[in-house]
């Protein structure tokens, strides 16, 4: 017979964003259960580089939850180890031409109206910032509220922080329905009971959703990283060409790279990015390594030459209009979700921790839930169908 158990809330799901749900749930006065089928950190949060970034979100709800992030991140950096490698470091997007200049600054001037630092680096002065870049490049923009954590540690330290009961290696084989409302969580060990599950499971939410009945159109957007030797500073904020904020916005299914490049407090540089939604095919594309080696050294020629240690990928959670979906589901009264935040959930964690929390407790939530509603249209054409 399966263990039985009362609690307030469970959360499924223990990368960063569901420990970010337990952390601000059990400092609002919940009693909070942690299940995942493997460990911490053990899915997308484990393959993520850790960033914390509002360069590459144009004016709206996303970059309004990245906003309230950022504030959250640093405060936690305040009260937590320091082995989250916190860094305030700063972004830098750069551009090869004038066209693509004149596109950033329409972008910041958006983003400055939301409350975001953008700050225009000429030509003549983007060495100062990065003297190692490539020369030639129009200009650029520096962010300096863009930061970094070290994803796995954060994700660990928060959910110790939080105090929940923590349940790794269990599987959710069932979500416990009674009268149409949630009542817990069936694992093969245990049946946890709560009026409230949170559903955190990051590329598995749309799984966990149909276990409740509903639709989530969760999908996995595949992305690999690669890692060098270890180096002297040679980088020193996460510099990253303008095409890629046009990727991040992108819905396309094929294969997308751009330059992403940052150091790392222990030596090795962190090369991303790509793109593409394969379903979860964990086999290596030689081509997407190639493109990322490819612009690194375009962007850095000093990384021409530099050995690469190992690569690793993941899965980001990508739902169709590129939101999250955060809160409760209407159609299931005790189901929330707090999944599909694609590849900026290390980043909106706390923010969607917080929003969990205000919505668990019935007080006012820190920016309007709205566009984040897990029951809103999605449209799911065949171009998402994989």
């Amino acid at each position: 017979m399966p263990k039985r158990h009362s609690l307030d809330i469970v959360i499924i799901g223990a990368g960063v964003v569901g420990a970010a749900c337990a952390y601000y749930a059990a400092r609002s006065g919940l009693s909070v259960a942690v299940v995942d089928r493997g460990p911490v950190a053990g899915g997308t949060t484990g393959a993520g580089e850790g960033n914390l970034l509002v360069s590459d979100k144009e004016a709206g709800p996303e970059l309004d939850l990245a906003l309230l992030s950022a504030g959250l991140w640093r405060e936690l950096a305040a009260v937590l180890p320091q082995e989250i490698e916190y860094e305030g470091k700063g972004g830098l997007v750069v551009a090869p031409d004038e066209t693509t200049l004149k596109a950033l600054r329409t972008f910041a001037d958006g983003q400055r109206a939301a409350g975001v630092e953008a700050v225009e680096v000429g030509a003549a002065t983007l060495h100062d910032l990065e003297p190692h870049l490539a020369p030639g490049l129009a200009g650029g923009f520096h962010y300096p509220q863009d930061s970094q954590v070290q994803p796995a540690q954060a994700a660990a330290r928060l959910l110790a922080a939080s105090g929940a009961e923590v349940y790794l290696g269990e599987e959710v084989t069932g979500i416990l329905l009674g009268r149409g409302a949630v009542r817990g969580v069936r694992t093969r060990n245990r049946e946890l009971l709560a009026p409230a599950v949170v559903n955190a499971a990051g590329t598995w939410g749309g799984r966990i959703a149909e276990m409740a009945g509903v639709n989530l159109p969760v999908l996995p957007r595949r992305g690999f990283v690669l890692v060098t030797e270890p180096l002297p500073r040679v980088v020193r904020h996460k510099v990253y060409a303008a095409d890629y904020i046009a990727d991040v916005a992108s819905g396309s299914a094929a294969l997308q790279s751009s330059a992403v490049v940052e150091g790392t407090p222990s030596g090795p540089v962190l090369i991303g990015a790509t793109r593409e939604r394969v379903g979860f095919d964990r086999s290596l594309s030689v081509e997407a390594l190639r493109r990322l080696a490819v612009q690194a050294a375009a962007l850095f020629p000093v990384l021409a030459d530099v050995r690469v240690l190992r690569t690793y990928h993941g899965f980001r959670p990508y739902l169709p209009d590129h939101l999250p979906a955060i809160g409760p589901d209407p159609r299931v009264p005790g189901l929330l979700h707090a999944c599909g935040h694609e590849g900026a959930g290390i980043g909106l964690a706390p923010a969607t921790g917080l929003l969990i929390a205000a919505a668990l407790t019935g007080t006012e939530p820190p920016l309007p839930p709205g566009p984040f509603r897990p029951d809103r249209p999605f449209d799911t054409g065949p171009q998402d169908a994989q």
